[in-house]
């Protein structure tokens, strides 16, 4: 099972690198500076998500990993939570998902994104380690942040309420 999946997820991300992507997103001829390309970040999400199938068609193979993608046995992975409790958990996913996007324009990208990911570190139970958690959450978006947009020249929204502020 983990094999058909892998290779469907192979497919997939092949289709919209080598087919999706040259017709729909236009590069053009000359790019100023070192700004990227239009089509180097979907370019980059197909790339890691063929790795990725490719990683679970490799990993389904062996028969440990291949009874842990079986849905049949979703029950060992689950362990004891019931089911109520991971739904209730997968809708704070998604309210917490839905917030980020609204509070990116108010807040910034940066200062909505450590918010986001404290609340997916409290959903996923890692908030038993506090001080890991708050720095994991602080430093992870800050150094992604700080690459991205002095590296690459990437610009992410600043927020209205920083603006109005005067920061």
């Amino acid at each position: 099972m983990g094999i058909t999946r892998g290779l469907v997820i192979t497919v997939l991300f092949g289709i919209v690198l080598f087919l999706l992507i040259p017709a729909y997103v236009p590069r053009p001829r000359f790019i100023p500076g070192f700004a990227p390309p239009p089509d180097m970040w979907p370019r980059t999400v197909s790339m890691l998500g063929m790795a990725l199938g490719i990683l679970l068609v490799g990993l389904s193979c062996s028969r440990k990993t291949e009874a842990i993608a079986d849905p049949e046995d979703a029950r060992s992975i689950r362990g004891d939570t019931p089911l109520a409790t991971l739904l209730t958990r997968f809708g704070w996913t998604v309210l917490a998902f839905a917030l980020f996007i609204g509070s990116v324009m108010l807040l910034g990208f940066l200062l909505s994104s450590i918010l986001l990911l404290m609340a997916m570190l409290i959903l996923t139970g890692y908030w038993r380690h506090k001080v890991v958690a708050v720095t994991v959450a602080v430093v992870l978006p800050l150094v992604l942040y700080l690459f991205f947009s002095s590296a690459l020249n990437t610009r992410f929204p600043v927020g209205s309420l920083f603006k109005a502020i005067g920061i």
